[in-house]
C-alpha cells in the first residue's frame, strides 16, 4: 500500500483510507472490529471518524477495535457538526468540549488529525484556530484540518494562522468523486497553494460509481441509496456519466470502482481516499482498487467524459 504525507505534516497515511461513518449505524461493535481488522490486514493505517457519527458510537467502536494497536495507525476525527441554524459549531466551547468527548470515546490521549466538520458563519475562524492551537500546544492534538471549506475560506484561515502565529490546517476533507467534481474549480488550487493534503469523501458517490445500480433499477435492500439524501445521486445525468465511464473502463481493462478510486488517488494533491465499508470484504476490495497509476492524460480523459 502506497503512503503519503498529509499536506506539509509528518502524518504518513495509506493512500486508501477507511471512512468510519457506518460504525454505530450500519455496523455494530462486532462488525466494526471485523472491518477494522480487515482494513489493517489490507495495509490501511488511516481511519477517519467524527464525533457525530453513530451518535458517538463510531469513535467508541473504532477505539475498542484498535485496542493496543492505537499507536500503529493514524486517527482523524471531526468536531462541530451543527445541530441547528444557531449552533456555534466552531466556537471555543465546542472545540474544548468535543475534543474531551472524542478522546474518551476513542480511549486515546491524543488525536492525530482534528478537523472542523463544517464551517461556522457565526464564529470567527480565528476563535476556532486559537482553540485548536491550544490543543496542539497541550499535545492532545497533533495536527488540525478542515472539512467542507471553499477556496477563499482555506486562504482566509491560512492567512490568520500565519499572521497570528497559530497552527495551520494541514488537510481538507470535501466531497470529491467523478460525479462530484466541484472542488476541482478552485478548492484544489487553494490546497496546493497553502499546502493542504486532500482527503476526498464519498469517492464512490455512495455506491453509484460501483456500477451496481443500473438505470431504472431500485437500489439493493439495505443500501443507503434508498435514503432520500443519497437517492439524489440516482438521476439520468449521473446514469449517463456512469455508462460512459463503464465503456472507458471496459476498453482499458479496469473496473469502474478501480477507476473511480484511482482517479482521486492518482492526483498528487490527494493524501488518502476515504471510502466507507460495511463488511470486511468491501474494505479489502476498496483497498485493492485504490491505485495511483492513472496518468494525467487518463485523468483528463475521464474528466471530459463526465464534464
Amino acid at each position: 500500500m502506497e503512503t503519503r504525507n498529509v499536506g506539509h505534516s509528518d502524518l504518513v497515511v495509506s493512500v486508501a483510507g477507511l471512512g468510519c461513518n457506518n460504525f454505530g449505524m450500519r455496523a455494530d461493535e462486532a462488525r466494526t472490529a471485523e472491518i477494522v481488522n480487515a482494513a489493517i490486514d489490507a495495509g490501511i493505517n488511516f481511519f477517519d471518524t467524527a464525533r457525530s457519527y453513530g451518535g458517538g458510537q463510531s469513535e467508541q467502536f473504532l477505539g475498542s477495535a484498535l485496542g493496543k494497536r492505537r499507536s500503529d495507525v493514524v486517527i482523524a476525527t471531526k468536531f462541530g457538526s451543527p445541530t441547528g441554524p444557531d449552533d456555534r459549531n466552531g466556537s471555543r466551547d465546542t472545540v474544548m468540549t468535543q475534543v474531551e468527548e472524542s478522546l474518551t470515546a476513542l480511549g486515546s490521549d491524543y488525536i492525530d488529525l482534528y478537523q472542523l466538520h463544517f464551517t461556522d458563519a457565526r464564529t470567527p475562524i480565528q476563535e476556532t484556530l486559537e482553540a485548536l492551537n491550544d490543543l496542539v500546544t497541550q499535545g492532545k492534538v497533533r495536527y488540525i484540518g478542515c472539512s467542507n471549506f471553499t477556496g477563499w475560506q482555506i486562504a482566509d484561515a491560512d492567512w490568520i494562522a500565519e499572521t497570528q502565529g497559530l497552527a495551520h490546517f494541514v488537510s481538507l476533507q470535501n466531497e470529491w468523486s467523478l460525479l462530484a467534481r466541484g472542488i476541482e474549480t478552485e478548492v484544489l488550487g487553494a490546497c496546493e497553494r497553502f499546502g493542504l493534503g486532500v482527503l476526498p469523501y464519498f469517492p464512490l458517490a455512495s455506491g453509484v460509481l460501483t456500477g451496481k445500480v443500473k438505470r431504472g433499477e431500485a437500489p439493493p435492500e439495505g443500501s443507503r441509496l434508498n435514503a432520500p439524501y443519497f437517492a439524489a445521486y440516482l438521476n439520468d445525468v449521473n446514469h449517463t456519466k456512469v455508462e460512459k465511464l463503464e465503456a472507458w473502463t471496459a476498453e482499458h481493462g479496469r473496473s469502474l470502482t478501480e477507476v473511480a478510486l484511482s482517479y482521486l488517488a492518482s492526483n498528487p494533491l490527494t493524501a488518502s481516499v476515504i471510502a466507507g465499508a460495511t463488511s470486511p470484504e468491501q474494505v479489502a476490495a476498496n483497498a485493492a482498487a485504490t491505485k495511483t497509476d492513472l496518468t494525467a492524460e487518463e485523468r483528463a480523459e475521464l474528466a471530459t467524459l463526465v464534464a
